[in-house]
């Protein structure tokens, strides 16, 4: 069933083009599932100047913040019977225990990271929190996740492509990746009875 929204969002976006990513950036941030890096990327590849790399990061960072105000206010006004409708317990309260005890640097860290972006929106609204470091953490958490992801790909994408055919590449993504899964996997598992 994702799979399916997803190829549809994707196709339908992506004969708009900036305006796709826009309202799929503005949308996820807010209740949909179709991350928009799936259009970002494939964007920044094809980009043929620095200005329109300008423009896919822009259009990105800024609709995504925009969205996740949509995100706030649903957790706002929808409070913790929104976040309990959909997301677990666990998870519902390690989001809670990200914001309680990290305030603006959760937000940035579920910004940068994969943690759902509208779940963390969902949760700082229903915690109260203060709208304008919500803001200013989330510009800043997607600004360096859109802007990593267009410079690497933007400037850099055929031989990025090229070293991602090389095994030696992929056992070095192996080690790096089960290094920060092993040293943050505890502290994850933690937070949830963190307070």
């Amino acid at each position: 069933m994702i799979d399916e929204i997803t190829d549809f969002v994707l196709n339908w976006a992506d004969g708009f083009g900036l305006i796709g990513l826009a309202i799929v950036s503005c949308t996820e941030a807010a209740f949909q599932p179709v991350p928009p890096d799936l259009l970002v990327m494939p964007m920044s590849l094809s980009a043929e100047s620095s200005l329109e790399l300008l423009l896919i990061f822009t259009v990105a960072t800024l609709s995504s913040v925009l969205g996740s105000l949509g995100g706030y206010a649903i957790g706002f006004y929808g409070g913790r019977p929104i976040l309990e409708r959909f997301t677990s317990t666990e998870n519902s309260n390690k989001l809670d225990n990200l914001v309680s005890r990290y305030g603006s640097a959760g937000i940035f860290i579920a910004a940068v990271s994969p943690i759902p972006y509208k779940a963390l929106a969902w949760t700082a609204g229903a915690g109260k929190m203060n709208i304008r470091i919500f803001i200013i953490a989330g510009l800043i958490g997607r600004g360096i996740r859109f802007g990593l992801e267009v410079a690497i790909l933007g400037f850099y994408g055929d031989e990025f492509l090229t070293q991602l055919e090389n095994p030696i590449t992929w056992l070095l993504l192996g080690i790096f990746s089960i290094l920060i899964y092993s040293s943050l996997k505890p502290w994850w598992t933690k937070i949830s009875s963190d307070l």
